[in-house]
């Protein structure tokens, strides 16, 4: 049986992240697919090790994460949300840490939705005196 030292959800924009983090040597898991393999970008990547680097943990845990909705940079922002929380679920000492680098932050921008009888969520239409 496997099981999990901590859990967390992070949430960016509509893309929510659930992440599993386990005893092991390091390897992350996205989707059923590599770290690497599931975000192309280096800088989504990194985005996704920080929590890892700062609390020094990067080889000593297995991370499995399940994430949809949004797009690729809200995803790995998801992750790395739900990963700060899973290891403060494991050490409430990484606590202080993570939370002086933002990393427990849930960044609550979301698009306004659009509003009847305009263009979009503020625009007008073209308002036409004759």
């Amino acid at each position: 049986m496997i099981k999990n030292l901590g859990i967390g959800t992070g949430r960016r924009k509509t893309a929510v992240a659930r992440v599993y983090v386990r005893d092991g040597e390091g390897k992350i898991v996205v989707n059923g697919k590599a770290l690497h393999q599931y975000f192309r970008q280096e800088e989504h990547v990194v985005m996704v090790h920080q929590p890892l680097l700062l609390t020094d943990q990067e080889s000593k845990v297995d991370i499995v994460i399940n994430v949809y909705g949004g797009g690729m940079h809200g995803q790995a922002e998801a992750c790395r949300h739900g990963l700060a929380r899973a290891l403060c679920h494991i050490d409430g000492a990484y606590y202080k840490s993570l939370r002086s680098k933002g990393y427990l932050t849930r960044d609550s921008r979301m698009v306004e939705r659009k509003k009847y009888g305009q263009a979009g969520a503020r625009r007008r239409f073209q308002f036409s005196k004759r």
